[in-house]
């Protein structure tokens, strides 16, 4: 048996509930993973309200990243995985628990620097900002990369990963202390959402030019703003629609103006292969970058809460307090 977080009735944050739940069952393939910290995402407010189900035939357990150790190898396992091994993984629902199956393709090494609080924040949130970039997007060297919510799990981590690829990341945010945030890990330049007008900003730093690139988790209420800050040719890259789905206006009109791409991506419910792939390519580009001498790149951690007190870390999502990631542990050494 294990603890896991369950939700009976979609709501608010007060219906997550600590139960005792029978362990996962390994199927061929699979690694258990004895889970020492999970990290938050907005994907698991949309699960807890009812709005984001898990694919079919996955965990209905909220959660998309954890790291831990290995527990057992299941059936059929070729990765050369040994028990205790320090590993982090990206999931397709069952984070929020004491152990988690996972498929061997989508487990990867913790870096040798991080603690496993630490590793924890990197999975979902990299491998998004990483598909968008790299397998949606295809960013060049040299070009300019808006990313909206910049403070964010996955903002902060492609700020970073633009700078990798030798691009020039701008981000927004709605408060000076998340732009500050942003600046810290590598954005050239930031705007307030709230005060300043971004589209100005962008403007003024591309000298008229625009953006190349737009990371876009918010949706419907920033489409005008995406489409007159969008260079010409540009790729608007849709991953998320925290500012709503509907859009009222000239929206094809005007993006055809600019000749512009209008990309969309999901990750969860993508194939297993997909997700290989992606894990594949991430572990051998980027994850080397997290414990080089000096490490390049780093996950951001706003906070931490006890698995006794989930509804807390999701009120501190929802408030929109946090800046990076929120981690949730299991009560163990990490």
């Amino acid at each position: 048996m294990m603890r896991a977080v369950c939700v009976d009735v979609p709501g608010g944050p007060e219906n997550l509930l600590l139960r005792t739940v029978p362990r996962p069952q390994l199927k061929d393939g699979e690694i258990l993973i004895n889970v020492h910290a999970a990290a938050l995402n907005r994907a698991d407010l949309l699960q807890r309200r009812g709005l984001y189900p898990p694919p079919p035939g996955e965990s209905d357990i909220i959660g998309l990243e954890v790291a831990g150790t290995v527990h057992t190898l299941g059936p059929g396992v070729m990765s050369p995985w040994r028990p205790d091994d320090k590993v982090m993984a990206l999931l397709s629902g069952g984070g929020y628990a004491e152990y988690v199956a996972v498929p061997e393709q989508l487990v990867m090494p913790v870096p040798s620097n991080l603690t496993l609080c630490q590793a924890a924040a990197i999975p979902e949130a990299w491998l998004t900002a990483f598909q968008l970039l790299d397998f949606i997007a295809q960013v060049k060297e040299g070009e300019v990369v808006l990313v909206h919510a910049g403070a964010s799990g996955v903002g902060t981590a492609a700020v970073q990963l633009i700078r990798l690829f030798g691009a020039v990341p701008i981000v927004t945010a709605g408060s000076a202390e998340k732009l500050k945030l942003a600046e810290e890990m590598g954005a050239a330049a930031g705007f307030n959402y709230k005060k300043d007008d971004f589209v100005q900003g962008v403007r003024d730093f591309t000298q008229g030019k625009g953006a190349n690139v737009i990371l876009d988790c918010v949706g419907g209420s920033h489409w005008e703003k995406n489409v007159s800050s969008l260079a010409m040719d540009g790729r608007w890259v849709l991953y998320g629609t925290m500012g709503g789905r509907t859009v009222d206006g000239d929206l094809l009109g005007k993006l055809l103006s600019k000749r512009g791409h209008l990309l969309t991506s999901l990750l969860r419910s993508r194939s297993l292969q997909y997700k290989a792939d992606l894990v594949k390519a991430f572990s051998r580009t980027v994850l080397p970058h997290f414990s080089a001498q000096p490490a390049s790149l780093r996950p951001v951690i706003d906070s931490t809460f006890n698995l006794e007190d989930v509804a807390e870390a999701h009120r501190h999502m929802e408030a929109n307090r946090n800046l990076g990631k929120i981690v949730i542990n299991l009560n163990k050494q990490i």
